[in-house]
Order: structure tokens, then sequence, then C-alpha cells
């Protein structure tokens, strides 16, 4: 998947984070043979296809994310925390994303973003509108796929 960084291959930096049967793992430090068989869920997977999830669209609008390149560890630690506790606390979240290093944020857009996306599953808050509408795919496969012109990769 294309959501899942290759940070530091040491297991220190959280960048690989991807829920294994719902709990978050380091994926750099994980191998095939160990999850055959588990539900694995990455950052792609943790919107409905057509719309961002509350934790992604909190992170997007309270400036959870500046580089990008961590976000997806940390959107998916944040995740498995709020599966797991609906109402955490600010130590409880720092505790949850301790893992994830940042290098832009300062760590306290980040625990924001994870307190609103908290109150939203709460049903404390009313869920954000989508980032977006569904669009359909630019680049459709088949008969109807556009010619593109040559040295161009779709």
């Amino acid at each position: 998947t294309l959501g899942v960084k290759r940070g530091c291959d040491l297991g220190t930096c959280g960048c690989c984070t991807v829920m294994i049967d719902g709990v978050p793992k380091l994926s750099c430090l994980t191998l095939a043979g160990q999850v055959q068989g588990a539900d694995i869920i990455t950052v792609e997977g943790l919107s409905d296809g057509a719309h961002l999830a509350p934790i992604q669209t909190c992170f997007a609008t309270h400036g959870g994310s500046q580089c990008g390149f961590c976000t997806p560890g940390f959107l998916v630690a944040s995740q498995a925390l709020l599966n797991e506790n609906e109402n955490p606390t600010r130590q409880e979240i720092a505790c949850a994303i301790e893992g994830n290093l940042c290098r832009c944020t300062g760590y306290q857009q980040i625990i924001d973003s994870i307190e609103a996306a908290a109150a939203i599953h709460r049903g404390e808050s009313e869920t954000l509108a989508p980032a977006s509408e569904p669009h359909p795919d630019p680049h459709p496969s088949g008969p109807g796929e556009p010619t593109m012109p040559p040295g161009h990769a779709k």
C-alpha cells in the first residue's frame, strides 16, 4: 500500500504503524508469516473509500499534519486508541502516540486532533463534513480509458 511509510526500519519512528487484529504494530518489525490470516488495517482502511474518517478530517482541520510523512502512522495509532477508548485524556493520547515521531508539529496539534475525533466518536460533536465529495477515477481502466501522450505514465 502507499500509506505505510518506510521510515527507520528499526521500530523507532512509528511511520509504518498498521493495525493487526485491532492492535497498532510496527510493520517494519513484523514478518508476513506472523500475520497470516490476521485482519490488517493500513491508513487507507480508515476511510470508507468515499469520505475520510473523522480522525483523518480532524488531523486536516486541526493542523495535526505538516509535511505528512509521519501522518499515516499517527492516524492508525490514534484510531486504534479511539477504538479502545473513546474518551481518552490528553495523557492517554500522549501515551498512545509516544512511539510515533514527528519533527514538524510539536505534538500539540496532533493531540488536539485526536481529542476532536474522540468527541465525534462520543457523539458530542457532529461529524465534520467530508473533505470532498466522491470523485470518479480520473484514470479509468478498460475500453473507455483515455489515451495518454507518449512518455506519460498512467
